[in-house]
């Protein structure tokens, strides 16, 4: 009961745009139903090989990468509001008109640019937030916005995995009006709404930029940049790779799959906020994301040493506590190493990461289930995960997390005692 009313209370005190950013957010991300059976779509229901499969999914990710470059851009330059709007409303029309194409040829360029534009989102988000939210409060703005896109990953798979079983087009249906009904809620909230930080502070946020060095320039870095994509590619199995395995292998219809794949958006949902606020203050960075990284590829390694529906289960909820010990931490890392002035400069490149490892995930999953099989793409994962903690255990510093954090925790057990 006291850890409810902790989760509960440690909310308390945001303002309203910034529960308004979330649940744009909550309503996009529950119509999140393409991407989980996208490798299921093209090779079962339009007969394409492994390789052009993962040529596609690939593809996907290079749009995710332009996409997150060009939202940062246009927003610095035209503002945020119509960013968010037009990459909602733009990748929810993409989406509907994408169940229309069949040929390799057109769903590659199709899936490239839908990604562009709904990727551009997310920039354009984070900065909004930024813009909306108080400024004591920034923090749990952020994770407010993630506890959205958790919940909503657990609602998209779910409902999708149900709409697949009659038929794919209508998830394509689905992510597309869900798309464009947040473009709607978030229109009609948020036009000539003034940001509550007024950009007083461009001039001093500028100088400081000037004078603060580059993450091009800071070769530790780069080499965590690195660490992370490689990270990236060992856990977006989950979203390329994995569905494939679970209806070749296990034959699970779609709506079995969607509730596998929502299991792991509802524990993040669920877990990650107390979990990352008590780990992160009592435990140093670098051996949490290490741990997590090793149960990343442990959670795959699992599916080699048995079979059954209750292996299914175990290895999700693993990938998915990886998850909540790898990402927070991750970031929060990244955020201590830089200032005040080459913040987003950093961010971006941890971003850009993820992105690159959007990319070669599926291409070498693909690849490996090809030429090998499932058995050798799950060894191969598992021994990556290896390398990367070992890279992680020598290339971070034994940190804990920012004092902010710790701040947040204390601010949320003092008001515990509030009446």
């Amino acid at each position: 009961m006291r850890i409810l009313r902790l989760y509960l209370k440690t909310y308390r005190g945001l303002s309203a745009p910034a529960w308004m950013l979330a649940l744009v957010l909550l309503i996009n991300r529950s119509g999140s139903m393409v991407i989980p059976f996208l490798s299921i779509y093209l090779k079962t229901e339009l007969n394409f090989t492994l390789q052009e499969t993962g040529i596609i999914l690939s593809l996907f990710g290079v749009g995710s990468l332009v996409g997150s470059m060009l939202g940062g851009w246009l927003s610095d330059k035209y503002g945020t509001f119509w960013v968010q709007f037009l990459a909602l409303a733009l990748g929810g029309i993409g989406f509907i008109l994408l169940q229309m194409v069949q040929s390799f040829e057109g769903l590659a360029f199709g899936f490239f640019m839908v990604t562009v534009f709904t990727d551009a989102l997310r920039p354009a988000n984070a900065a909004a937030v930024a813009q909306y939210a108080k400024k004591e409060n920034i923090t749990r703005a952020f994770s407010l916005n993630r506890m959205a896109v958790n919940l909503g990953f657990s609602i998209g798979p779910l409902a999708g995995g149900v709409l697949a079983s009659i038929s794919y087009k209508w998830i394509f249906y689905a992510d597309g009006l869900t798309c464009i009904a947040a473009s709607i809620v978030f229109f009609l909230y948020f036009y000539k709404r003034k940001p509550r930080n007024a950009p007083e502070e461009k001039a001093a946020t500028q100088a400081l930029k000037a004078q603060s060095s580059s993450p091009f320039r800071d070769p530790p870095y780069l080499a965590f940049a690195a660490l992370t994509a490689g990270f990236g590619i060992v856990f977006f199995q989950l979203f390329n790779t994995l569905p494939l395995y679970y209806r070749d292998v296990y034959q699970l219809s779609e709506s079995t799959i969607g509730w596998l794949l929502a299991l792991n958006g509802f524990i993040v949902f669920l877990v990650e906020m107390p979990l990352v606020f008590g780990l992160g203050t009592r435990y140093s960075l670098r051996s949490l994301v290490c741990i997590g990284v090793l149960l990343t590829g442990a959670s795959y390694i699992f599916f080699n040493v048995g079979m059954g529906l209750w292996i299914l289960v175990i290895a999700m909820m693993i990938l998915s506590i990886s998850e909540i010990l790898v990402m927070p931490y991750l970031t929060t890392y990244t955020t201590n190493r830089a200032d005040a002035g080459n913040r987003g400069k950093y961010l971006g490149m941890y971003s850009m990461s993820y992105s690159v490892a959007f990319i070669v995930a599926p291409a070498l999953g693909t690849l490996l289930i090809h030429y090998g099989s499932f058995d050798l793409l799950w060894w191969s994962m598992g021994a990556l995960s290896v390398i990367v903690a070992v890279g992680f255990l020598y290339n971070m510093k034994d940190v804990h997390a920012a004092p902010e954090a710790s701040a947040l925790l204390h601010e949320a057990e003092t008001r515990l005692k509030e009446p």
